[in-house]
């Protein structure tokens, strides 16, 4: 596992633990060799840790729509920076490059990301490791929903072998280099 991809906010939240989180998150993949593989914006959380793997020399790969290009949120010392005409796009690409996924805290576009994963690892699009790195207990009521949802049997269980959530960028890390698919049941 080379490339993560990291799902952010665009903007930094309100405790500082966020953005404390993010840091030391880019430490570890740093400490590992990782690159990044991330949205592209040069704001909130996703700024922070195109930062900080790129000061430790780190290779950076941002991928972006041109409409967000235009209104000028793109980290422009990407290593590469990649142009891409819709979400849809931008998407598929991040899914495509990264060898496995974190989902930092973040907004709906971060969810959208984070489910999306979910589903293609579900269908055998992919088979790539997907953790929740809770920082700050961002992802604890999420974490009871899809629970629940598994309880009332719109979820397969398997999804608890599949979904690693941790406060801990060690353990996500180490789990994710871990990580070997499982079958998941069919219809």
């Amino acid at each position: 596992m080379k490339k993560i991809t990291v799902y952010c906010g665009s903007r930094k939240g309100e405790s500082p633990a966020y953005e404390a989180g993010v840091r030391s998150l880019a430490i570890e993949m740093i400490k590992r060799d990782h690159s990044l593989v991330y949205g592209a914006g040069r704001v909130g959380l996703m700024g922070v840790i195109a930062d900080e793997m790129l000061a430790a020399g780190k290779e950076v790969i941002g991928i972006i729509p041109q409409k967000l290009v235009d209104r000028e949120v793109a980290h422009k010392g990407c290593t590469d920076l990649v142009i891409v005409e819709t979400m849809r796009d931008r998407k598929w690409l991040m899914a495509e490059k990264g060898d496995g996924f974190i989902a930092m805290p973040g907004g709906i576009g971060t969810l959208e990301e984070l489910f999306e994963i979910m589903t293609l690892n579900q269908l055998h699009y992919i088979q790539k490791p997907l953790a929740l790195f809770n920082v700050n207990g961002y992802y604890d009521k999420l974490v009871d929903f899809l629970n629940h949802a598994k309880e009332e049997g719109f979820l397969y269980s398997v999804l608890d072998e599949s979904l690693i959530v941790s406060d801990d960028p060690v353990e996500i890390l180490d789990k994710m280099a871990a990580f070997r698919p499982k079958a998941t049941p069919d219809w």
